[in-house]
């Protein structure tokens, strides 16, 4: 346990960030997991309308700095490639 009260605010500054990196990825997972749920069922027209959504959920996160910019434009890719893959 910290004494020093610098220390203190740290480990309390931490959680914080920690809580609000968990909720983004939660979010961007969710927008991930609902374009591939409807890639998966052949829905092209929900399956565009999720990618937007989620696309614009991963540069968020990306700007944030929850994600590398190159995690967040393989993500991208790969969702963009699903979508086009059944239009």
């Amino acid at each position: 346990m910290a004494n020093i009260k610098s220390a203190k605010k740290r480990i309390l500054v931490n959680e914080t960030k920690a809580a609000r990196n968990k909720a983004i990825k939660s979010k961007v997972k969710t927008c991930i997991k609902k374009v591939e749920t409807a890639v998966s069922n052949g829905d092209a027209e929900a399956a565009k309308a999720a990618l937007r959504v989620a696309v614009t959920e991963i540069n968020k996160a990306g700007s944030k700095g929850v994600y590398h910019k190159n995690t967040c434009s393989r993500k991208i890719s790969r969702l963009a490639k699903a979508v086009n893959g059944i239009a």
